[in-house]
Formats: C-alpha cells, structure tokens, sequence
C-alpha cells in the first residue's frame, strides 16, 4: 500500500515537472501594435543579443527559426566590443512600403553598421509579425512585384 502512495506522488511530480518544462518550451508570441512597432521591437532585441524575446516578434516557422539561430550563432562569435556597439545602436528607418493591408517591407539600418537592410511585416491576426527569411531571400520572392529594394546581402 505504502508502494503505491509513493509510485503515485512520484508519478505526479514527473506529471509536474513534465508539463511545466514543455510550457517553458513554447514560445509566447509577442504583441506588436502595427509594422513599425514589430520592427522596432523585433530589430532592438537582435541588435541586444536577447535571441530568444526576438522570436517572439518573428513569424513562426522553420526557415524563420533557421536564419535566426544562424544570426545567434554568429552574434556569440562576435568580440564584447562589437556586441556592445551593437547594443548601443539606434535603429533607423529610412522607407516603409505598404504590400497590402496586413503586409509591408521595411528597409532600416542601425546607427553601428549604417547597412540598408530589409524586414518584411506581415499582420497575423491582430498582432503583427516578421518574416525574417526575407530579409535573406527577397531577391528572390515574386508575391511583391514592382519593388525594388537595393540593400547589402547580396
């Protein structure tokens, strides 16, 4: 009888221990008032190092996860006095470019590295979020014709 109390309460705790641990798994989307503002928020946690809260401004899928863990990966490479300076940048936008009502391309730079680069913002529900993988492959996406966009990754 004893046995089966304590393989009960061990159960229970594992059950515990097991739920909370997949919870803290998931990643809690991040609430973003319009394109800009998803920008700003999802750009100011990359450029602090905080890889994991800029995330939660990024579209959810596996090339996004992909190109953000390749961008973590080279940010922990990088010496304290570029992660600091990266830390110290402003962020500056220099055009937006409305696609239609839930998606937008911005181009923006950062006050360290002074490089034209490209987001694209796309409103998923309420909330708005970035697809990063644009930023890597928009040379090559046909659902936005007529833009033309000149920035450094090439």
């Amino acid at each position: 009888m004893m046995k089966k109390k304590i393989f009960s309460i061990v159960a229970i705790c594992f059950s515990i221990v097991f739920v909370s641990c997949s919870n803290n798994d998931k990643k809690a989307t991040a609430v973003s008032d319009n394109n800009i503002d998803a920008a700003r928020n999802f750009i100011r946690a990359a450029l602090d190092g905080k890889f994991t809260e800029a995330k939660r401004y990024m579209l959810d899928d596996s090339l996004n996860n992909y190109f953000m863990n390749l961008a973590e990966r080279s940010y922990i490479k990088y010496d304290q006095a570029t992660r600091t300076s990266y830390l110290n940048a402003s962020i500056q936008f220099h055009k937006t470019i409305p696609v239609n009502d839930s998606v937008s391309v911005i181009i923006y730079s950062n006050s360290y590295k002074n490089d034209h680069d490209t987001l694209k913002v796309i409103k998923s529900g309420q909330n708005w979020l970035i697809d990063l993988k644009y930023l890597f492959l928009h040379d090559s996406d046909t659902t936005l014709p007529g833009i033309t966009i000149k920035d450094t990754l090439r």
